[in-house]
C-alpha cells in the first residue's frame, strides 16, 4: 500500500471530525471550508499543533464572531498541547458568566455528562461519543508530529512511507556559491564603469545613472556517500528517500558497504518508488560489512580527484564503524577535505546519550570533518541542511 492513500484518509478524517464538531458548537462550516482545509493541510503539512491551529482558522472561519467558539473547541480537543491565547498573540477570550458580568476564559474540564452550552463554549459531550471524537482528533493531528521526532531506526515500513513525501522535498535546494562572472543588478556591489560611460552618451556625456554589477549565486555541487552496511540499514532506507530528491536536483549519490556504487542515474529515472527499488536492486553489498576507507579511496581515484569533489559539499552518512585499518580512512579524508568546500559527516549514533567518537573509523575521520551531526530523525535533519548549506 502506498503512502498517499493513507495520508488522504487521515486528512479526510481530521477535516470531517473538525467540521462536524464546529457545526455542533454553532460555527457555520460548509463543505467549501472543509475542502479548503483539506487542501491547505495537504500543501502545508503542519508538524505542530500551533501550525494546525492556523491552518484550520484561516480555512474554516468566515468572521471574527466565530473565533471564540472555535478557540474553545480547539482548546478542548488539544488540551495540554497548545495555549490558544498565547499563540495568537492576543488576550485570552472571555465568556459571559451568568452570575457576574464576564470572567476570563479558562480551559474547560473534561466533560462528565450532558450539559447546556454557554455563550462561546462548546456543547457538552454526550457520553463516550465526544470522548472518542476527541481522542481521534488528537491522534490524527499528532501522528505526523510524532513521526518527525522518532528515530529513523524505529520506523516501520508504513511509517517510512508516510514520511517519504516530506523527505523527498527536504534536500531539493542545493547549497549555493557565488559565480565568477558578474551581471547587471540595480543593487550590485561593484560599479560597471564601461556600462556607465555607454549609458552617459544618452544624456550628453553626463553619467547621471550609475550601472552596477553583482555576482549571481549558482548551485554548488553536492556529493552524498551513504553507508548501507548492516549497522546502518535502518537509516539507509530513510536517507535514500532524502537523496532521491537531491539526485533530482542534480546532486551526486553514492552508496557503500564493502564496495562503492554510484546511484545517481538510478535515482533520477522514474518516480520515487520505482527509482528506489531500482537503486536498492543495483547494490550487491546492501546490509553487508563496512569498508569506509576503501570506498573513499575508490571514490577519490575514480571521481574525486577528477573534479567531482572540487569545491563540493560532501555529505557522508555513516556510523563510522570501520572494518579495515583506520589509517586508510584518515588518509582519504585528508585528501577529500583538501578538495571539497565542506565535509559534513552524519552519524545517527551522535544522538545517543553519552556518545563519544571513539571508534577507530570515526576518530580517524573527525579531524577532517567540518560538521558532525546526528540526522537520526526528520527534526534532526534541520542540522544536516544547515551544515550543508553553510
Amino acid at each position: 500500500m502506498s503512502a498517499a492513500p493513507a495520508l488522504r484518509a487521515d486528512l479526510a478524517s481530521l477535516v470531517a471530525l473538525l467540521g462536524r464538531e464546529l457545526h455542533r458548537a454553532g460555527v457555520p462550516v460548509s463543505s467549501a471550508e472543509t475542502d479548503c482545509l483539506a487542501r491547505v493541510l495537504e500543501l502545508c503539512r503542519p508538524t505542530t499543533v500551533d501550525e494546525l491551529y492556523w491552518c484550520a482558522r484561516v480555512s474554516l472561519l468566515r468572521s471574527v464572531d466565530s473565533l471564540a467558539p472555535f478557540d474553545a473547541l480547539f482548546a478542548l480537543v488539544f488540551r495540554g498541547l497548545v495555549d490558544i491565547a498565547d499563540h495568537r498573540g492576543q488576550a485570552a477570550p472571555v465568556s459571559p458568566s451568568p452570575e457576574a458580568g464576564t470572567a476570563p476564559w479558562s480551559r474547560p474540564s473534561p466533560p462528565t455528562g450532558p450539559a447546556p452550552a454557554g455563550p462561546g463554549q462548546v456543547p457538552a459531550a454526550a457520553g463516550d461519543h465526544d470522548a472518542a471524537t476527541t481522542r481521534a482528533l488528537r491522534a490524527i493531528a499528532s501522528c505526523e508530529e510524532q513521526l518527525t521526532e522518532a528515530s529513523f531506526g524505529e520506523l516501520d515500513e508504513d511509517e517510512l512511507r508516510a514520511l517519504a513525501p516530506l523527505l523527498h522535498r527536504l534536500l531539493t535546494a542545493l547549497p549555493t556559491r557565488l559565480s565568477r562572472r558578474r551581471r547587471r543588478s540595480p543593487r550590485g556591489d561593484a560599479v560597471d564603469v564601461r556600462g556607465t560611460l555607454r549609458r552617459s552618451t544618452r544624456s550628453g556625456g553626463d553619467p547621471s545613472r550609475v550601472v552596477r554589477r553583482s555576482r549571481r549565486r549558482k548551485p554548488r555541487r553536492l556529493v552524498a556517500l551513504l553507508d548501507v552496511s548492516a549497522s546502518m540499514e535502518p537509516f539507509a532506507r530513510a536517507y535514500l528517500h532524502l537523496l532521491w530528491g537531491a539526485a533530482r536536483a542534480h546532486a551526486e549519490v553514492f552508496v557503500f558497504g564493502t564496495r562503492l556504487t554510484r546511484l545517481t542515474a538510478a535515482l533520477r529515472l522514474g518516480g520515487p518508488d520505482l527509482a528506489l527499488r531500482r537503486a536498492v536492486a543495483s547494490v550487491p553489498d546492501w546490509g553487508g560489512g563496512t569498508r569506509i576507507g576503501h570506498a573513499l579511496q575508490l571514490f577519490m581515484d575514480r571521481y574525486g580527484r577528477r573534479g567531482m569533489a572540487h569545491g563540493a559539499v560532501v555529505l557522508i552518512v555513516s556510523d563510522g564503524w570501520e572494518r579495515d585499518d583506520p589509517a586508510l580512512l584518515g588518509a582519504q579524508m585528508r585528501a577529500l577535505a583538501g578538495r571539497a568546500h565542506r565535509v559534513v559527516w552524519v552519524n545517527p549514533r551522535v544522538a545517543a546519550a553519552g556518545f563519544a567518537p571513539e571508534t577507530g573509523g570515526m576518530s580517524a575521520a573527525l579531524p577532517f570533518v567540518d560538521a558532525l551531526v546526528s540526522g537520526h530523525s526528520v527534526k534532526a535533519l534541520v542540522e544536516v541542511l544547515e551544515a550543508a548549506g553553510r
